[in-house]
């Protein structure tokens, strides 16, 4: 991805320079609601051991998942890049506050739901015959969530505080969201692995 804020010294001071913070939240107070109300729907889908329930928090929390770190990571990544300097800070002040509600929720009830859901079909005995897909597929998606929560969302509440700043520094802005777009694109990549995995599990 282009870079999101270019070296102070080769941009025209008026037209380039990245422009003074503006006062966002860096955890939307509106949204925490919303993700209550989903985690909650997880809980509540785990104790009734609703096996349509934990089928749609894992089948839309995956999907969910999958499209938006394909969606950042290679297509929204380029567009960013193209975009003057002010524009990025501005577009990212907006973009990535949602982020750090969104990615953990989905990884959440991803991994909740799909989890429980395997526990009950049976697929976690060695005896089951989808068990060694089901192994493959918990080991990507556990890669995935390292990556999500190891280096994605770190790199997103960083870039947030050092907008907040009263001078952002532009090269590491730079720096951190070439973190998150790529590690949201790769694993948007591995998500299309466990595709695979979860779509030849449903057809033995």
């Amino acid at each position: 991805m282009a870079a999101v804020a270019e070296p102070l010294e080769t941009q025209a001071p008026a037209a380039h320079a990245v422009p003074a913070p503006r006062q966002f939240q860096i955890v939307p107070r509106a949204g925490v609601p919303i993700v209550a109300v989903a985690v909650g729907g997880l809980i509540a889908a785990i104790a009734t051991n609703s096996l349509w329930a934990l089928e749609f928090f894992h089948v839309s929390g995956g999907a969910a998942w999958t499209a938006i770190d394909l969606f950042l990571g290679l297509l929204l990544g380029p567009i960013i890049g193209s975009m003057p300097v002010p524009a990025r800070v501005e577009f990212t002040t907006r973009l990535m506050p949602k982020m750090v509600l969104l990615m953990p929720t989905l990884v959440i009830l991803t991994l909740g739901a799909g989890f429980q859901l395997a526990r009950k079909l049976g697929n976690l005995s060695a005896s089951a015959p989808q068990h060694g897909w089901v192994v493959a597929s918990m080991i990507v998606v556990g890669v995935m969530a390292t990556i999500a929560l190891g280096l994605l969302e770190p790199a997103n509440i960083a870039v947030l505080f050092e907008l907040r700043k009263p001078k952002p520094n532009p090269a590491r802005i730079e720096r951190l969201m070439k973190v998150f777009i790529y590690t949201a694109g790769l694993t948007g990549l591995m998500q299309i692995a466990t595709l695979v995995i979860m779509t030849k599990i449903a057809s033995l």
